[in-house]
Order: structure tokens, then sequence, then C-alpha cells
């Protein structure tokens, strides 16, 4: 089993790395709300974004260690 597919950026599938990416932006947004509006309350359910973000990285990477090698992406021409 090939590890590098957790954490490689190359070997991430698309939804590893739309996770990822949702992800560090979440963060920055909770960072900027934080900076600019800290006396205002984070919005109702903020922090499930994580929860939804990380599910998608999981199963990304379930389907990225699991699935077939030319399983992703059936283009029919």
């Amino acid at each position: 089993m090939d590890f590098s597919k957790l954490y490689r950026p190359s070997a991430l599938n698309s939804y590893q790395f739309i996770a990822f990416t949702g992800l560090l932006m979440s963060a920055a947004a909770q960072l900027i709300l934080r900076f600019f509006y800290a006396e205002q309350p984070l919005p109702a359910g903020f922090g499930w974004l994580y929860v939804c973000w990380t599910v998608l990285y999981v199963l990304g990477t379930l389907l990225n260690l699991f699935g077939k090698p030319g399983e992703g992406g059936h283009h029919h021409h």
C-alpha cells in the first residue's frame, strides 16, 4: 500500500485535493473572521465545514488506496 497517496500532492485524487483545499480555505476564512470580526460569533454551523471536508478527504483516501487504478473518470467518446 502506497501511503504517499495521503500527503504527496501529485498522488492525491480529486476528492482529496478538493477536501484539502476546502480545509485550508475554511481555516483562512475563520482566521479572517476572527481577526476582523472578533466581537461577533462565527456563523452558526461553521465548524461543520471541517467535518465535511474531513469526511470527503477520508472517502477520497479510501478510494485512492483501495480503488482499482483504471476505475476513475470513465470518459466515453
